[in-house]
């Protein structure tokens, strides 16, 4: 007897489950399909992204070569294509072609591209920053210091990664505006802080040797770093 319950229990049991498959059933195997057909179309979206951020390092770094060996025209051409790459290549491309204006001395254009990419909230942190030195050394030479600080004072917090190069440059655009006080405590600023890098200490160690051959040595009461 004990054998004729488990085999009706086990009838009901396979009752259920098939009555359960016949109305979960489509959904599962739907489920199914969608899931092997959205990693199927992940992995495809990832291989195309591969691919297209290969192909727009190829066409960076050919148009750099062309660069390089003197074709900055056609290698602007090329930079110029990259605007609508994936990844960082659109940003590097105008900075490197930006890069390639000052080189020509072709400095507003230069400095209109280095300005409009530091302003790009959609372009990297850094790479804006970066822009934002370009165009500072730029401007050095045709702006006044009240132009040049506006693009880099931002940057020369104690914890900025280009804190150095933008003090450098505000010393010397200080300098050459005549303001020697403002551009001592850049000077101060760079020569207190340990990370200041040693190109960069021996070159404001020159600018403060001839700063004090033409105003006398600073007093020490002077002012730190702004």
């Amino acid at each position: 007897m004990s054998d004729i319950f488990r085999e009706v229990d086990e009838d009901i049991r396979q009752e259920k489950y098939r009555r359960l498959w016949d109305r979960l059933g489509p959904w599962v195997i739907a489920a199914a399909v969608l899931i092997v057909v959205g990693t199927g179309g992940y992995r495809g979206w990832l291989y195309w992204q591969e691919s297209q951020s290969q192909q727009a390092g190829d066409a960076f770094f050919e148009a750099v070569r062309l660069s390089e060996s003197g074709d900055v025209a056609l290698a602007e051409q090329k930079f110029a294509e990259l605007s609508d790459a994936t990844g960082g290549y659109p940003a590097l491309a105008k900075l490197r072609a930006a890069t390639d204006m000052v080189r020509e001395e072709r400095t507003t254009e230069a400095l209109a591209e280095f300005d409009a990419l530091s302003r790009d909230s959609s372009v990297d942190a850094t790479l804006r920053d970066i822009a934002s030195l370009r165009a500072a050394y730029v401007a050095v030479d045709t702006e006044d210091y009240a132009a040049v600080a506006d693009r880099v004072e931002g940057l020369t917090g104690e914890d900025g990664p280009f804190r150095a190069a933008a003090r450098e440059i505000l010393a010397v655009a200080a300098w050459k505006a005549g303001d020697v006080e403002t551009a001592r405590s850049w000077i101060a600023a760079l020569e207190d802080d340990p990370a200041t890098p040693t190109d960069v200490a021996r070159r404001v160690g020159i600018l403060s040797q001839v700063i004090d051959a033409a105003f006398g040595a600073a007093d020490d009461s002077d002012g730190a770093a702004q």
